[in-house]
């Protein structure tokens, strides 16, 4: 034990190099003795994921239930996805979210059709995206798309039929990211799907370094956290911003009746926190914006000892890789496992969960 760290934090556990699996929960506890419920995940059946909003808390629930499944058996024999294509149209640079819908659908034996660089399209000529939406119809059973834009997905929809999965809109949302990163954290702990609220000495800190207003992962983490308010004790955002919510982040915390504060002191509110969630990277405008690159954390960092830090990647220097081989790193299980979330909302969304092998439990 460092004796300079304040109460309640310690020295990081160290995990080995041939123990790294061990920082990625295990999921078996997240469907054990609790079938999954098709009934509700047939609610997602050609439907658009645009916002956190498009989903509701038990379709998270079951969705991340599913997901554990498939991180557990070999789903490519039972071809869910056969004869579907999806085109997944990137606008904006992309390494992990683009990677792991493709990975998603080719590993359930679905086509991809990439946009990789949409400078490369009709747009570069002056093509709308209006009339892109048009062509998609043709082409695809299901567009998947990251835009610069905010507007882009409303532009899109004018024209498009097949559903879309917004993979990132401008300073919009990322509701997917936040699946993945929801995911993760009921695998780090399965009693945050319980419906009962836990007691108030069991409620977690939540700390948010960055600006939900303007960074599309954080808002879309922070507002699927609101479903599971009955565990939250507060919320905190470490800013230099005076004011990082946004109205509509604040209108839906209020709703949520969950304390919430803001700080730019990460010393004072660290070692409280038993949830960390960082990102850097904000598309403002034109251009992408660093923020709060003075707020960073690595394994000398005051840390509670429970505590986990969520990144939803790429990360800078505001997330130093010496916590990487540390109990608090749950990144990485953040980007493992959204492969397999993004796996079970594209069966949810073609409705294939009929290709589910037998041995799997389901109710519906």
């Amino acid at each position: 034990m460092n004796p300079e760290l304040p109460p309640n934090t310690m020295q990081p556990v160290l995990v080995p190099p041939e123990d790294a699996d061990t920082l990625h929960p295990e999921a078996g506890d997240l469907f054990k003795d609790n079938p999954i419920d098709r009934r509700c995940l047939r609610e997602l059946s050609g439907k658009s994921i645009i916002n956190v909003a498009d989903l509701s808390r038990s379709e998270i629930i079951e969705l991340c239930k599913l997901a554990a499944v498939l991180e557990k058996i070999e789903i490519a024999p039972y071809h869910p996805l056969d004869g579907k294509v999806a085109v997944t149209a990137f606008f904006e640079a992309s390494t992990r979210t683009r990677l792991s819908f493709e990975s998603s659908m080719l590993r359930l034996d679905g086509k991809i059709i990439s946009i990789a660089d949409g400078k490369l399209t009709g747009v570069a000529k002056g093509e709308s995206l209006y009339d892109i939406g048009e062509m998609f119809n043709a082409y695809c059973d299901l567009v998947i798309m990251r835009h610069t834009d905010t507007d882009a997905v409303d532009q899109l929809r004018q024209t498009l039929r097949v559903p879309l999965i917004n993979a990132g809109n401008g300073s919009g949302e990322h509701p997917t990211q936040a699946l993945a990163d929801w995911y993760a954290l009921l695998k780090w702990r399965p009693e945050l799907s319980s419906t009962k609220p836990s007691k108030d000495n069991e409620k977690l800190e939540l700390g948010i370094l960055g600006t939900p207003g303007s960074m599309r992962a954080v808002k879309s983490f922070l507002l699927m956290s609101l479903y599971f308010s009955q565990h939250i004790k507060r919320v905190t955002v470490i800013s230099e911003m005076a004011d990082p919510f946004g109205a509509d982040v604040i209108d839906h915390l209020k709703a949520a009746h969950i304390d919430y504060e803001v700080t730019n002191d990460i010393q004072e509110i660290l070692p409280q926190l038993d949830i960390v969630y960082m990102n850097s990277i904000a598309f403002l405008g034109d251009s992408y914006k660093t923020l709060d690159t003075r707020y960073k954390l690595d394994s000398e960092s005051a840390l509670k000892e429970s505590a986990v830090v969520l990144h939803p990647l790429a990360r800078q220097d505001e997330l130093d890789k010496s916590l990487d081989r540390t109990s608090h790193n749950l990144y990485f299980s953040q980007a493992h496992g959204a492969v397999f979330v993004r796996q079970a909302l594209l069966m949810s969304v073609f409705n294939r969960l009929d290709r589910l092998p037998g041995q799997v439990p389901t109710i519906g």
